[in-house]
């Protein structure tokens, strides 16, 4: 099955997790594919796995000037876009109290601003019909201890991707989102805790999942692959969480 042969997929924050299991996914089913990461090593070995007519650009997409210059480099291999997955982000649990200004704005920037600009810059390269799916987060819609800025952020997104889903139609583009609850991938060990405690963290997580356990990141990429491609046709301004059941049931 190749629903993206001939079209040009991009991924931000392609070189891991979740947007590595996309971008793959991409590739497996026909697209040529743009992916963004900050670490050189990930992304080298990212540029392994999904080939060498893969783009693999080194981008901090908090970063205004790095989007503008990825779109660039995008724009020059490719020409458009076809389908974009704004993934790029990050993801600590701090308690309330002890939250600063700069864990605050490093945190907005990239799971907010970033995914603003991206689209942004992705305007001019979108082709008629383009898709953009962005990544929040069940966090969104859950009151979950120590997560007050990361939940703040996804909720932003959320509603950053119903508003866009507004603007973007007369361009013929469609804007959906994808809000994953708790997944395996390297941003759990990136959370700033204590091995014991994230150990338990996992554990409590995992008894509030129906399906009793955590996903994994082929089953959020097939989800972003449903909403990028023409079988969501008549998809638009829609939230798909894939979480479990956790916050369903």
């Amino acid at each position: 099955m190749e629903r993206f042969k001939g079209k040009v997929a991009v991924v931000t924050g392609g070189n891991s997790g979740i947007g590595l299991a996309t971008a793959k996914a991409y590739v497996r089913e026909g697209a040529r594919v743009a992916i963004t990461g900050r670490s050189e090593t990930t992304l080298k070995t990212a540029q392994k796995e999904l080939g060498a007519e893969a783009l693999v650009i080194k981008a901090d997409m908090s970063r205004v000037a790095d989007i503008t210059a990825a779109m660039h480099r995008i724009q020059e291999r490719f020409g458009r876009i076809d389908a974009l997955f704004v993934n790029a982000g990050i993801g600590k649990f701090v308690p309330f109290e002890a939250v600063t200004e700069e864990f605050f704005d490093e945190t907005m920037a990239t799971n907010l601003k970033g995914a603003f600009f991206t689209i942004q810059k992705a305007v001019p390269l979108l082709s008629e019909g383009a898709a953009v799916v962005l990544n929040a987060s069940i966090n969104a819609h859950m009151g979950i201890p120590n997560s007050s800025v990361y939940g703040a952020s996804k909720a932003a997104v959320v509603n950053l991707a119903k508003t866009l889903s507004a603007d973007l139609l007369q361009k013929k583009v469609r804007v959906n989102v994808v809000s994953p609850g708790p997944v395996e991938t390297p941003i759990l060990d990136r959370m700033g805790l204590p091995q014991e405690q994230l150990r338990q963290t996992k554990e409590w997580i995992t008894s509030k999942v129906p399906l009793g356990r955590f996903g994994r990141p082929e089953e959020i990429a097939a989800a972003v692959l449903y909403l990028s491609s023409e079988e969501s046709g008549y998809v638009v301004g829609t939230e798909l969480v894939v979480d479990g059941g956790m916050i369903q049931i």
